[in-house]
């Protein structure tokens, strides 16, 4: 016979918590951590919002692609730059988002902002052809929640800042969540993620591990 397994409820993990909710506040939960369950143990990224650029190897023009201003509205992932039609000096662009969707256009020499980038790509001595393309690697997020990992990237996700109280689904993506970050006690055996090192960051909250 097989063994049924549940999810865990809504705020299950919690055994007190300081009056009026005082304990609670509501975050952003980052489009990367997909479905978490309450009890999870979350960090707050400290160190997001870049964006770096790779030209494709084939691209006829020689232009610079400036520095890029990453924001919130970003999203995590691979952007994708490409000239859709040429011109002397010149040229038209498009920005696809991680997601395949169309963000904005733009022209070389004029800058642009949309999706959550701003960025400016100049002409060169040889002039850019259609198809011609770059990639951009963006970290964003900052001040958003992941899922806690202390042999993560070192952006916040190594120190616990919280615990999730609620579902949430952030696949597609961000999406606001209930997070105990302070003042409370919580049940071990209901945590997601939970270490040495963590069960430490928890008691510097005020949130005490019981086991």
């Amino acid at each position: 016979m097989n063994a049924k397994y549940e999810t865990n409820h809504t705020g299950e993990f919690l055994l007190s918590e300081a009056n009026g909710n005082r304990s609670r506040e509501v975050g952003v939960i980052n489009a990367t951590a997909g479905k978490l369950q309450p009890g999870t143990l979350l960090s707050k990224l400290t160190s997001a919002n870049a964006g770096t650029v790779t030209a494709n190897g084939g691209n006829a023009g020689n232009g610079v692609f400036g520095a890029v201003t990453v924001t919130n509205q970003a999203i995590t992932g691979t952007y994708l730059v490409e000239i859709t039609a040429e011109d002397a000096d010149g040229g038209t662009f498009s920005v696809t988002d991680p997601n395949g969707a169309l963000v904005g256009t733009g022209e070389v020499g004029v800058a642009f902002s949309g999706g959550g980038l701003s960025f400016t790509i100049a002409d060169g001595a040889n002039d850019f052809g259609t198809g011609d393309k770059w990639t951009i690697a963006v970290n964003a997020g900052l001040g958003e929640w992941v899922p806690y990992d202390d042999d993560g990237a070192n952006d916040g996700r190594r120190t616990v800042s919280g615990v999730l109280y609620n579902h949430a689904d952030a696949t597609e993506a961000d999406v606001e969540a209930t997070i105990i970050v302070r003042d409370a006690e919580v049940a071990s055996a209901r945590l997601i993620g939970l270490d040495d090192a963590g069960r430490a960051d928890l008691a510097s909250l005020g949130i005490i591990v019981r086991d």
